[in-house]
């Protein structure tokens, strides 16, 4: 259905914007204010698209036939050396993304447990049940292991440094290496897909949304 299309690709322009203002305010809450000068702790669109992961992924996983709806914006700018501690700080900024999608994703668990007691119409469960997939796809899709997503950072900040550094001087190839586990594909399904696809229905369980 277009409409749902539609409402769909705004609610993940959405997702991915207040995915990266979290990392933001979590890193300006540990002394870095590297995000706040660039302008990027706001919630209008321009600052924050990135060419791969806010319009070619999306538009991907559209043509391809994928069952879910992902993409990023544009990394927010952290120094983690202006960080109070850096090692903790790391961690807390790297989490606060997902996150902020994972609570987004809750907020709408509970609100669609609130609507069950209302006559409303079933266009608006479908609407708030795609926003609570998309959250859910993107908390699950940003831990993974792999440059720039969080998952990557959350490792890193966790290694010793020589073994993070190693990690490091990978991180140019991680949106291709994401693309091409969107299009290596078994069976018809991809491997993003098919990790998505177990998790997604896990934390669904999770949040009583069967």
């Amino acid at each position: 259905m277009p409409e749902l299309l539609a409402f769909s690709i705004v609610i993940l322009l959405f997702s991915v914007i207040l995915h990266e203002v979290a990392h933001g305010l979590a890193a300006r809450y540990f002394g870095d204010y590297t995000a706040e000068d660039a302008g990027r702790l706001t919630l209008n669109p321009l600052p924050h698209i990135d060419p791969i992961g806010t319009i070619l992924l999306p538009l991907l996983t559209i043509m391809s036939g994928s069952r879910i709806l992902f993409g990023w914006a544009k990394p927010v700018p952290v120094n983690p050396l202006n960080f109070s501690d850096i090692r903790r700080g790391e961690l807390i900024v790297s989490l606060a993304g997902v996150g902020a999608n994972f609570g987004v994703a809750i907020l709408g668990s509970i609100i669609w447990h609130i609507l069950q007691l209302f006559p409303v119409q079933q266009f608006w469960f479908v609407l708030l049940g795609q926003a609570i997939n998309l959250n859910l796809t993107l908390t699950i899709f940003n831990l993974l292991p792999i440059p720039p997503l969080d998952g990557s950072k959350v490792l890193m900040s966790q290694l010793p440094y020589k073994h993070a550094r190693t990690l490091m001087q990978y991180e140019r190839y991680g949106p291709f290496i994401l693309l091409g586990l969107l299009f290596l594909n078994f069976g018809g399904v991809s491997v993003i897909d098919l990790v998505l696809g177990f998790f997604v229905p896990l934390l669904r369980t999770i949040l009583f949304l069967g």
